[in-house]
This record gives C-alpha cells, sequence and structure tokens, in this order.
C-alpha cells in the first residue's frame, strides 16, 4: 500500500472553465441536509459549545455537539428544535447512553444527526449502539467512529451507520500514536483514501488537517465532510480561556482524552496545547469557502465533484520541507 499523508501530495491542475472562484459551488449535501462548504468543526468541547452551534446551524453550516455535558443534551436538542434549527449530538456506548436513546424517544426528540464519538470504533459496542439508535430512533441520520480500516467501514455500514469517521490519532492535540504505538497519524490521507474504496456511504475525514488545501485533498481521496479541531480553535466564539504572553493572545485548546478533559490522570491520549488567537471564527469559515472555490477552479470544475476527478503527485519529501 502506497502510504502519503496530506504535506506529501499535491494535486495536478486542470483547465478552468470558470470566470472566477466565486461561480464555484463548496455546497455539500450530508444526510438530510446541505452545507454552504463540507467543513465540521471537531466535537472537541474546545471547539464547540451551545452558542457556536446555533450560530453555525442558523448560517447553513455543520456541526456536532459534543457528549461532555450529557446532562445538558436533552434541553439541547429542545432548544436547537424550538428556534427551527437542526440538531446534531454526539453519545457514547455505555449503558446510560442507551437511556439517554429511550428519553429521547419517549420525548419524541427526533435530533436530525448522532454521531457515536468512540475513539476506536471499530467494535461490537459501538455496533450495538448503532443497532439500538437505527432501531429506537430511525429518522435520526447516525454517524460512527473512529476508524481506520476498510473492515471497520464495512461492519459500521452493515450494521446501520449513515456515514463512518475516519482518523485514529492524527489530530494536533492527540498523542494515541504515542502513546499505543496504533493510529493513523502520519499517513491519515492514506487511510482515508483505503476507506473510502470500501464504503458505500459518506466518510467525515477526521483530523490532520493543518492548512485548507487539506480540505479539497481530503475531498480529492473520498471525504463528504473534513471535522478540524486546531483550525477551528481559538476564535472569540470558541471555548477556552483567552490568554496573553508576551503581548500575545491565545486561547486553550485540548484533546477529548486529555486529563484537562477528563479530570484526572487516566488513559490519557491527548494534551492541552494553547492556539494563537484567530478573531471571528466567521473569517476562517470564509476564507476556508473561498480557499476551496480556488481549488475548484483549478480542478477544472464548478462543484466539489470535480476535485474527485483530479490526478495527483506523491512528492519525494514533504512539500512543507520545500518552503
Amino acid at each position: 500500500m502506497s502510504v502519503f499523508d496530506y504535506d506529501d501530495i499535491q494535486l495536478v491542475p486542470n483547465k478552468c472553465v470558470i470566470e472566477s472562484r466565486s461561480e464555484a459551488d463548496t455546497s455539500i449535501k450530508f444526510g438530510p441536509m446541505t452545507f454552504k462548504i463540507p467543513v465540521v468543526p471537531a466535537n472537541m468541547a474546545s471547539v464547540i459549545d451551545d452558542d457556536l452551534a446555533i450560530q453555525l446551524a442558523q448560517n447553513q453550516y455543520f456541526y456536532i455537539m459534543h457528549r461532555f455535558a450529557p446532562e445538558t443534551r436533552v434541553d439541547f436538542v429542545k432548544k436547537m428544535h424550538d428556534q427551527d434549527l437542526f440538531a446534531s449530538i454526539s453519545v457514547g456506548i455505555k449503558k446510560e447512553e442507551y437511556d439517554f436513546i429511550d428519553e429521547l424517544k419517549d420525548k419524541k426528540l427526533v435530533p436530525e444527526y448522532i454521531t457515536i464519538d468512540v475513539a476506536h470504533g471499530h467494535s461490537d459496542f459501538v455496533i450495538k449502539m448503532i443497532q439500538y439508535i437505527k432501531e429506537k430512533l430511525p429518522e435520526s441520520f447516525v454517524i460512527a467512529g473512529n476508524v481506520a480500516t476498510p473492515d471497520a467501514i464495512r461492519d459500521l455500514e452493515n450494521a446501520g451507520a449513515d456515514a463512518t469517521k475516519v482518523g485514529v490519532g492524527p489530530g494536533k492535540a492527540c498523542i494515541t500514536k504515542l502513546k499505543t504505538g496504533f493510529g493513523t497519524g502520519g499517513w491519515q490521507l492514506a487511510a482515508l483514501r483505503l476507506c473510502s474504496k470500501a464504503a458505500r456511504k459518506p466518510i467525515i475525514a477526521d483530523g490532520g488537517i493543518r492548512h485548507n488545501g487539506d480540505i479539497a485533498k481530503s475531498v480529492r481521496f473520498g471525504a463528504s465532510m473534513v471535522m478540524i479541531g486546531s483550525m477551528l480553535a481559538g476564535h472569540v466564539e470558541s471555548p477556552g480561556n483567552l490568554i496573553k504572553i508576551d503581548g500575545k493572545n491565545y486561547k486553550q485548546y485540548w484533546g477529548s482524552a486529555s486529563e484537562t478533559q477528563k479530570g484526572a490522570y487516566r488513559n490519557v491520549e491527548g494534551k492541552q496545547m494553547l492556539v494563537p488567537f484567530k478573531g471571528s471564527i466567521d473569517d476562517t469559515l470564509v476564507e476556508m469557502q473561498e480557499d476551496l472555490q480556488s481549488s475548484i477552479s483549478y480542478a477544472g470544475g464548478r462543484d466539489l465533484e470535480s476535485i474527485t476527478k483530479v490526478d495527483y503527485v506523491v512528492v519525494k519529501d514533504s512539500i512543507m520541507e520545500r518552503n
């Protein structure tokens, strides 16, 4: 298998057929809804909260609320639906999560999207949860993950998952690869390519995104959505404290498996760091869209599908080492 990551790949341009990049359509239909761009902030407590979820939903961006305040999820679904906005939540696989699904059913609360958020998603327990959600809340679009192999994609899809999330430990705040020796760190894009060949349903590429061009590369190798953590942290709207060091502003960013999130040092596979303060997330999302429109123009098309058809080259050395 050819192994590579984002910095090892360059996409090959095709003849441009649009006069301006503003003509390029970056929208993506994902599940029951269509969104402006194929980007979703990571469902981490340092990236997304209620207020940002509302802002994103109001502006036609996809979001997934994290699962680290489980007692608030019922009220969150109600709040979103009261505003005629879609509800997108995360669940785990412990017994109390089954009780939560039962509560949603009993209260006739049906989130449009439910993500089963587990570090190692190729699991009998994830399969069991997929089947339970599809039985109790069949109208919900179920995303399951995280996985790294074609076998995992097939098993979760066959269990009833409507989409899968690919990426084990490639994120900036994740140290799974160091603590366990396993994961897709360093070959996340190749893992996406491998998994997409087996997938019959949409894939979310999760982790390892460092530049806006990596979004286009993810689309080229099979992603319908691209989950982004550190690049969508550090904004005015982001959770986490604002910290000033030597006259420069930073915000906290931490992994879901970090000591910061767990509140104790046990089974830690994540870390906390500071990311530069970036202003409004609106500006970052617009820049991502504009760069993706440029990608479409280089692909020789008018929409995201054109990116999936382009050739690519594996460069001998990381392109980042050439700058």
